[in-house]
């Protein structure tokens, strides 16, 4: 499963995830950011790449729809409400994703 993490600036959250979840057996990651300040900018082809989007917030998600909408339209893309308050690879961040994106993704038994 091919998955992109999207935060604003891909400085800290979503790298983060990529990094937690990279060397999953079943996961293939990237991340990207949705503002023109993004490390990796969020494009046609990353989320055209993707399987599944997770984003950190809603106003991602808001973001995604109104400049790709026909791209991701039938696309599973999952809303983690991860606030940004933490820097990259923060152990509380990393618990975080540890709990949630298994979840998201069904990758729970």
């Amino acid at each position: 499963m091919k998955v992109l993490f999207i935060c604003s600036r891909n400085q800290w959250r979503s790298p983060t995830a990529e990094q937690v979840f990279r060397r999953h057996p079943s996961l293939i990651v990237r991340s990207a950011g949705t503002s023109r300040n993004a490390k990796k900018r969020v494009s046609c082809e990353l989320l055209q790449w993707a399987d599944v989007i997770c984003v950190m917030e809603q106003k991602h998600k808001n973001r995604l729809m109104a400049e790709y909408g026909r791209i991701i339209a039938f696309k599973p893309l999952h809303i983690l409400d991860v606030p940004d308050d933490y820097l990259f690879m923060d152990p509380q961040l990393i618990e975080i994703f540890k709990d949630i994106v298994p979840k998201k993704l069904g990758l729970t038994a």
